[in-house]
C-alpha cells in the first residue's frame, strides 16, 4: 500500500466537484487502501479522494477509539438520504488544513446511501463523531472545505497562514 501525498489548502484542486464512479473494480480498492495507509499515516480519522489529487467521489473514515480495533469504512458515490434536525457543533481539523481547528456546526444524525469496496449498495445510520466525520469528506466530494462553513474573517485567517506556510516551505 503506497502513501500519497495530501493536498494543502490553499489549492485549487480541493475546490473541485468530483465525479461518480461508475463500479468499484480493483483500482479503486487500490485506491481506498492507499487512502486507508495515506490517512492513518497522517495520522486523521477520515481522507477524501480529492485530498489526493484525484477527483472521484470516494472517501474513508475509521472513528474507532485509542485502544479499539481498526474500522475502516471504505465510501463510494455517498448519498444522505436523510439527517436530524439536531445539531451538533465538533471542533473540526482537517489534513489539508493542517493544525488549523474551527467549531462546525452539523446534524447530529444522518442516514446514508453508498456503494462499499465489494460494489454492494449499503446503508448506514451514523451519529456523533462517524456521523460528522462523513459530512467533513463529503464536503470535499463537492469542493467544500470545513473553513467554508465558519466566518469570512476566520477562513481568512486561517487561509492566509496556510498560504504563508506553503510559502515559506517553497523557499526553504
Amino acid at each position: 500500500m503506497a502513501l500519497l501525498p495530501i493536498i494543502v489548502a490553499p489549492d485549487p484542486r480541493l475546490k473541485t466537484k468530483a465525479k461518480r464512479v461508475e463500479h468499484v473494480d480493483d483500482e479503486t480498492r487500490q485506491l481506498m487502501d492507499d487512502m486507508l495507509s495515506t490517512m492513518y499515516a497522517a495520522p486523521g480519522i477520515g481522507l477524501a479522494a480529492p485530498q489526493v489529487g484525484i477527483a472521484k467521489r470516494i472517501l474513508v473514515v475509521d472513528c474507532a477509539k485509542d485502544g479499539e480495533p481498526p474500522n475502516p469504512l471504505r465510501i463510494v458515490n455517498p448519498e444522505i438520504l436523510g439527517s436530524s434536525d439536531e445539531v451538533v457543533i465538533y471542533n473540526e481539523g482537517c489534513l489539508s488544513l493542517p493544525e488549523h481547528y474551527a467549531d462546525v456546526e452539523r446534524p447530529a444524525k444522518i442516514k446514508l446511501r453508498y456503494l462499499d469496496h465489494q460494489n454492494e449498495i449499503r446503508v448506514l445510520e451514523a451519529e456523533g463523531l462517524l456521523s460528522t466525520c462523513i459530512q467533513h469528506e463529503m464536503d470535499h466530494l463537492d469542493g467544500t472545505l470545513f473553513v467554508d462553513h465558519i466566518t469570512a474573517l476566520k477562513r481568512n485567517i486561517i487561509l492566509r497562514k496556510l498560504a504563508k506556510a506553503k510559502r515559506a516551505k517553497v523557499t526553504a
